[in-house]
């Protein structure tokens, strides 16, 4: 997997302040994408244990509440098993900060209700270790600058846990 951004003390991209792992490698391809350039598998620089501690060190600060996993597409299923490591990693350590994901798979998709290339061995696994799931395609005929952490209105804000839990969708923000 490789990694198109970092960004620490990022505000944009969940609550509270966060670090932010941007992963390359999408297929969606979704006309106007913000991020357009981490669509390339290629793109960035390969993520090591290095990468990993880095990630692990930034978010070790009182003031920062978690960890946000934006693309490029985390759940292609090339990225999934390095995010899955991380994320495990990340919760271990700080079993009180969240981690919020940014996916154009609905939640769906992911779980394999709706069958996609993100449902995986591990795709699962992955979803039980987020907070917050951002789903859905960006779609620029739908885009609002009003929303909250989200550029169209055909995107979820996901409370991960209380929707696995109850087995139907739990929105986080409406």
């Amino acid at each position: 997997m490789n990694v198109a951004e970092i960004k620490t003390n990022d505000i944009a991209n969940g609550e509270g302040v966060r670090t932010s792992l941007f992963v390359s490698g999408c297929r969606h391809c979704c006309p106007d994408c913000f991020n357009s350039m981490a669509w390339d598998f290629k793109y960035g620089k390969p993520f090591t244990e290095e990468t990993a501690k880095k990630i692990l060190a930034s978010v070790d600060y009182p003031w920062i509440a978690g960890l946000s996993i934006l693309g490029g597409e985390p759940f292609e299923p090339e990225n999934q098993e390095t995010l899955l490591k991380l994320a495990r990693d990340f919760k271990k350590r700080y079993p009180g900060k969240t981690i919020w994901c940014y996916s154009g798979f609905t939640i769906e998709e992911i779980t394999g209700e709706i069958p996609s290339r993100a449902k995986t061995d591990i795709s699962i696994s992955l979803l039980k270790e987020l907070d917050i799931l951002v789903d859905g395609r960006f779609e620029k005929e739908k885009k609002n600058i009003m929303l909250k952490f989200r550029g169209s209105e055909n995107q979820r804000v996901i409370d991960v846990q209380k929707t696995l839990k109850e087995k139907k969708i739990i929105l986080y923000l409406n």
